[in-house]
């Protein structure tokens, strides 16, 4: 009895207690994870985190997983919430978590320490953020971990043996496109050094998009559990082990792409029966392709291109190909940009009923392309470009009604292009580029209602651009509408470029160069707003450039070189700047600056003409009195220089400067008409100077000033300077004196007489007054200053000309009368 009653109270006791820890629990949880939500950035009121309610139990919130009780949360699924900011390092406190999926979702920062303390933590994955910083070193506290996902971050650093040591039950890891780099760390395979039994359940192990460098540890190969090996686009380097299929059994992804390895492809890789996907492009693996490939029944993907593989040496040197015919579920094989030589077989038209994508480009593959290749119904890619094809374009190929891209390019194919194309209706992209195709474009190519890029250049095709392969909308280029790259250059194509093009809405390069195009370019060209590049070079387009080019924003490169284009060119937008624009070849084009109207060329060709039959005039004219002018100067300079010959030697302009002291007005004695006792520039001072010359080259007299010397030369500034050096007469002019009791009439008679009479040729002083006649030391009167001086009969040498061109006589504020009345020079008016 007692016992019962014990038990009872043992039980009513005990139930109190559970139901507080359990709220106790549930409280806690709560807690962090509005702890979490805090940190979280909400898109919209109707986001599943708005309804996190602090009033409400946290089991009921939307991602939020309880256990079975009701009073423990584990299990975080926030997927694809849209969440934005960062993990609340309050998420350690939620320590019965098993479940934590935060992928597809935009959170940022790094990943908590804090994590480090879920130890019942099963799945960890935060794939498809944008999480930083490095890994966490005590995230190896996760021993339960079973998967670590944390592909397409950003996080960066090495991965240590110390982060991933303890973590022996993990399944997959997924480091994929992240920044790590650095080795692969062993205790990846931790279980493979010396402790494989550490990572012995380990399936998925993926660190494609990093920057690890080195060689694969041994041990990863012996992770018999893998059952898919994804190490692509990282740095990796060296051989891959001969016997993988012994080592990896279980493989159904073998992706190897983009890294360093070399050496062989391990024939064991072809004995995995069960494997899907193998993906080595893009590596430095030689040698010949090893058989076994018909033994791959479950293969998908088949890539080894970009390698250095090549054919075994016998004539079938594709006969590997018929061996792929058994692996019915192919929908991708790779085999360009290797070294492969041969005919492609028949066969080929055995492949998979799923085989999608078929690439054989960059081989040495010739011959002709198998009418069977037109069975593969689901091909949406094939590209056989730049090997040796020889043979026509088979019309089978019209019949793969769902392909999207046809790359031909680079071969050796004649003929025609196949009207059947026609039928490819989903084509968006093909190229035939480089062959030797002759004929016209068929008019069916309208029917690509899909087509984004079309290139036939290089070819021999001639005749003009169908309206049909330019048809985007109803009216003729309607079913192009979406094309993005029409390339048609190096044919023979002729006629005017299309007015259809505008509809091209989508054409971002236009390509039409070597042709025979004709015609003004199309103002519709400026419609094609996203053009990026346009090239009609090396054709017969004229007219001028359309001006709404320079509208073009998007344009980036302009070739119109070679054509026969003129007028003014643009000088907005590209032609900003014309390392980007091309238009040598084209003489008749012209910048704005020095550019002329055609509409009044012909005016111009008048003025020019009325221009240059003046000038011819003038320089007839320059020519005929040139000579004249020549010898006028000649005789000038030789008129001076006899003229001087009769003076005293001359004297040099410094010296005259010195002895007047800087030609100083205290050494002034007086000015004339034409120039200052010293010195004075005036206008006629040159004639003035030559008359006073040859007058005084012919007379001598006591009553007149004597000439001491002269002095032609280049003064201070380097201006001509001429001057006359007389006797110095100390007792001034007559003028001085007029006043006086003296009278120097008699002195003054002698020396007219002696002018008038007693001279070869009567000189007549014209200038004759009391300030022009100077008194010596004894009182005695000498006439002086003869710039106005005069011959009075003409004589017949040039200085007489030049001495006699005055025609005002007498200096200011006197004038002789009888010059006064018009009269002509003579000795009356000395008198």
């Amino acid at each position: 009895m007692h016992f019962a009653t014990l038990a009872v109270l043992l039980h009513v006791t005990w139930l109190p207690f559970g139901a507080d820890s359990a709220s106790v629990g549930i409280n806690t949880d709560k807690e962090a994870l509005m702890s979490f939500k805090s940190q979280i950035s909400q898109e919209s009121p109707s986001s599943p985190l708005s309804y996190w309610n602090p009033s409400s139990s946290p089991c009921t919130w939307p991602g939020v997983i309880c256990n079975n009780f009701g009073n423990r949360v584990i299990g975080l699924n926030l997927s694809s919430f849209g969440l934005e900011g960062t993990i609340s390092p309050h998420i350690g406190n939620l320590s019965f978590l098993r479940s934590i999926q935060l992928q597809n979702n935009k959170l940022s920062g790094n990943l908590p320490r804090e994590i480090g303390n879920l130890f019942r933590l099963r799945v960890l994955n935060i794939s498809f953020n944008n999480l930083q910083g490095e890994l966490p070193v005590n995230i190896s506290k996760l021993t339960e971990l079973k998967m670590l996902d944390l592909m397409a971050n950003k996080i960066t650093g090495r991965v240590t043996d110390d982060q991933l040591r303890n973590l022996r039950s993990l399944q997959v890891l997924n480091f994929g496109k992240n920044l790590l780099w650095g080795s692969i760390p062993p205790s990846i395979a931790n279980l493979i050094p010396s402790d494989l039994s550490r990572l012995e359940n380990l399936k998925v192990l993926d660190l494609t998009i990093n920057r690890l460098a080195g060689t694969v540890p041994s041990t990863i190969y012996n992770m018999t559990s893998l059952v898919h090996l994804r190490l692509a686009s990282n740095q990796l380097g060296g051989e891959i082990p001969y016997d993988v299929r012994d080592t990896l059994p279980n493989l159904l992804d073998f992706i190897y792409c983009f890294n360093r390895f070399t050496g062989k492809i391990p024939g064991s890789l072809h004995n995995l029966t069960n494997i899907q996907i193998i993906r080595m492009t893009h590596n430095l693996l030689e040698g010949t392709l090893p058989p076994g490939l018909g033994n791959l029944p479950f293969l998908r993907t088949y890539n080894i291109g970009f390698n250095k593989i090549v054919s075994s040496g016998d004539d079938e040197g594709l006969s590997f190909i018929t061996s792929l015919t058994n692996s019915t579920h192919l929908n991708y094989l790779a085999l360009d940009g290797n070294q492969f030589e041969g005919k492609i077989p028949e066969s080929i038209g055995n492949f998979s009923n799923e085989l999608s994508k078929l690439y054989l480009g960059g081989n040495h593959i010739y011959g002709k392309i198998p009418a069977s290749i037109g069975r593969l119904r689901s091909l949406t890619l094939l590209d056989l470009s730049y090997n040796s094809i020889s043979g026509e374009i088979p019309i089978e190929i019209g019949q793969l009604q769902g392909l999207q891209v046809l790359g031909l390019a680079g071969n050796e194919i004649p003929g025609g292009i196949p009207n059947s194309l026609a039928n490819l209706k989903k084509l968006n992209q093909i190229d035939l580029s480089g062959n030797e195709l002759t004929g016209e474009i068929p008019i069916s190519f309208g029917n690509f209602q899909s087509l984004l890029s079309i290139d036939l250049s290089n070819n021999r095709i001639n005749g003009n651009i169908p309206k049909g392969i330019l048809r985007p909308l109803p009216e003729e280029i309607s079913r192009l509408e979406n094309v993005v790259t029409i390339d048609l250059s190096d044919n023979s194509l002729s006629g005017n470029l299309p007015n259809s093009l505008k509809n091209c809405k989508s054409l971002e390069e236009l390509l039409m160069a070597y042709n025979q195009f004709s015609g003004p370019i199309p103002n519709i060209v400026a419609e094609l707003k996203g053009l990026e590049v346009l090239d009609l070079s090396s054709n017969k387009l004229s007219g001028s450039i359309p001006s709404d080019l320079q509208n073009l924003q998007a344009l980036r490169s302009l070739n119109l070189t070679f054509n026969n284009l003129e007028g003014v060119v643009p000088s907005e937008g590209i032609f900003r700047n014309m390392s980007n624009v091309h238009l040598k070849g084209n003489p008749k084009l012209c910048l704005q600056l020095g550019c002329e109207n055609p509409r009044s060329h012909g005016s111009r060709l008048i003025i020019l003409s009325i221009i240059v039959t003046i000038m011819a005039v003038i320089a007839g004219c320059f020519l005929i009195v040139w000579p004249i002018i020549v010898r006028k100067r000649k005789a000038k300079r030789v008129g001076v220089s006899a003229l001087f010959k009769v003076c005293h030697p001359k004297i040099s302009y410094d010296e005259l400067r010195r002895a007047t002291g800087n030609f100083s007005h205290e050494n002034l004695i007086g000015s004339g008409s034409f120039g200052s006792v010293l010195h004075n520039e005036r206008t006629g001072s040159w004639k003035s100077f030559i008359a006073e010359c040859e007058t005084l080259r012919n007379v001598r007299h006591r009553n007149l000033v004597k000439l001491i010397t002269s002095c032609s030369s280049l003064d201070s500034k380097n201006m001509e300077f001429l001057a006359l050096v007389y006797e110095f007469l100390s007792n001034g002019s007559l003028g001085d004196w007029i006043h006086g009791e003296r009278k120097n009439e008699l002195d003054i008679t002698s020396a007219l007489d002696y002018l008038h009479n007693d001279c070869e040729v009567p000189v007549v002083h014209s200038d004759l007054k009391p300030g022009n006649i100077l008194l010596d030391e004894e009182m005695t009167a000498k006439v002086g200053d003869f710039g106005l001086a005069r011959f009075l009969l003409e004589r017949v040498d040039n200085q007489s000309s030049i001495s006699s061109t005055h025609v005002f006589m007498g200096s200011i504020g006197y004038v002789p009368p009888e010059y006064g009345l018009g009269e002509r020079p003579s000795t009356a008016g000395d008198v």
